[in-house]
């Protein structure tokens, strides 16, 4: 792929919350089983609207573009808070060149990942992200994130 990694805008507002909403419903539904919040509550207009009216989100938001977004990380401070990929591209390595760009140039040195999404653990070790032993429980729920830090 060729794409290239630039800073969010105000017009990626429905493709991050497009990738995000498909990403959540792939990823965590079938750990969490909720519909009411997967199907109702998390809807590609309301997060769209969330990121127009929260511009603070956009602006720590890169983007992996090659004529569309097909992938995001969004950064505060050293950690990385959200990357995610368009689902039927995962695999093509957008989410390895997001991540290693912002080690390389945001200076991203850990993030956190629910215990349960062991791809999302064994994609970020492949990439130098270890488990440090620390856990703290997921909002609302029973199910806990494990802190990854670069080795």
């Amino acid at each position: 792929m060729n794409g290239h990694i630039r800073r969010a805008e105000p017009r990626d507002c429905a493709r991050l919350a497009e990738i995000e909403v498909f990403s959540y419903r792939l990823n965590f539904y079938p750990i969490f089983q909720s519909d009411d919040y997967y199907f109702s509550e998390l809807t590609v207009a309301e997060l769209a609207e969330k990121y127009r009216r929260e511009p603070e989100l956009i602006r720590r938001t890169l983007v992996y573009d090659d004529g569309a977004v097909k992938g995001f990380v969004r950064i505060n401070g050293s950690e990385i808070e959200k990357l995610f990929v368009e689902p039927v591209l995962a695999g093509h390595g957008i989410g390895a060149a997001l991540l290693e760009y912002a080690v390389r140039e945001a200076g991203v040195r850990s993030l956190w990942a629910l215990e349960k999404n062991t791809r999302a653990i064994a994609f970020y070790a492949r990439h130098g992200f270890l488990p440090t032993g620390e856990r703290k429980p997921e909002e609302d729920t029973e199910e806990y994130l494990l802190r990854l830090e670069m080795a």
